[in-house]
């Protein structure tokens, strides 16, 4: 009886509170990503990326960075919590990165920061106002400044699969800038698919090519967007290939920043890419924490914990969420002698 080749423990990171709340037209209070947080904590996650340094400006979902950093490190419930998780936050700029750092200096920063750049020239534009070689040279010197003050750093590589301006793209040319990134010290690399164009077989080649490369695993993150549907299958074709990190969000929200907050026109990353942007989001953490547990892969997670708080992010938000397990429950547990049989 052949079976897969899988990693016996994944660990899943989740970006509900940042890439998720990103993407809703409606501002999200301050106190409702604080109880998320919580519930995330509690529910056993330790990589939790809460929020992100952009121009409030042109994302005000974000305006609360400081604020929401604040509470979480002052939260009486949470502080006794906090030992073993890591706290993450996107900046994009060196503006960004310098206000992660002066929280830090306060004692309510990040643990960790991302800075983003992309194979796709088109967006690279886009999304920082920089080219590629402009943002290598700025993201050098956030990258020491960071890590001189104590703060881990992710690079992440966007575009890998596809761009929704210019169309597929290199996956080599995400290879050599994977090595640039740790070359210049990044702890980490996330290796995103942030407009879901990516297709089980050019996952497992990517990342078969990345751990030939770079062979720990513990050095690499998924990133998949189930625009099209596929977020689920690349997991899978993903761990086929070794990857045991995977980031995700509560009921798939997320996608490209909203241009549209609280009935205010706002200038985001410019007009939707997709013709459904509520349908953009990221792999589903339901889904992805139970399909481990039934293929009886360890994630460390509570589950009901976690569907719950699906559900309740299904009502801050204030609408259906396009998480499978959220809305069919876990499936029912009963002990027997009777085993699988083939």
């Amino acid at each position: 009886m052949k079976t897969l080749d899988l990693p016996e423990r994944i660990t899943i990171h989740d970006t509900t509170v940042r890439e998720g709340f990103q993407r809703e037209e409606r501002l999200i209070p301050t106190d409702a990503k604080l109880w998320v947080v919580r519930q995330l904590v509690k529910a056993g996650f330790k990589k939790i990326e809460v929020t992100n340094f952009a121009n409030p400006s042109r994302l005000p979902q974000f305006a609360d960075a400081e604020e929401l950093l604040k509470q979480i490190r002052t939260h009486r419930a949470l502080i006794p919590l906090l030992a073993d998780v890591e706290i993450s936050a996107v900046t994009i700029n060196q503006k960004a990165v310098d206000r992660a750092l002066a929280a830090h200096r306060q004692g309510a920063g990040p643990d960790r920061i991302l800075l983003v750049i992309s194979v796709s020239d088109a967006y690279q534009q886009a999304n920082t106002g920089m080219t590629i070689h402009e943002y290598w040279k700025m993201a050098e010197n956030c990258l020491q400044a960071a890590k001189s003050s104590g703060i881990r750093v992710c690079g992440v590589i966007n575009g890998i699969w596809g761009c929704p301006k210019s169309g597929r793209t290199d996956m080599q040319k995400a290879v050599d800038f994977t090595r640039r990134w740790l070359e210049m010290g990044a702890d980490e690399i996330e290796h995103a698919d942030h407009d879901g164009s990516a297709t089980p077989d050019r996952i497992y080649a990517y990342f078969s090519a990345i751990l030939d490369a770079i062979p720990d695993p513990e050095t690499h993150m998924a990133h998949f967007h189930s625009t099209r549907g596929w977020g689920m299958a690349n997991v899978l074709s993903a761990m086929q290939a070794g990857i045991t990190h995977f980031e995700s969000t509560l009921g798939g929200i997320g996608g490209q920043p909203a241009n549209f907050v609280d009935g205010v026109p706002v200038a985001g990353t410019g007009d939707y890419y997709h013709k459904d942007p509520g349908l953009s989001g990221l792999v589903s953490t339901e889904d992805l924490a139970v399909m481990l547990d039934e293929m009886t892969i360890g994630t460390g997670l509570d589950l009901d914990t976690v569907i719950s708080t699906g559900g309740m992010v299904e009502r801050i938000v204030g609408r259906r969420l396009r998480s499978e397990c959220l809305h069919s429950g876990r499936i029912v547990k009963k002990e027997s002698a009777l085993q699988d049989r083939f």
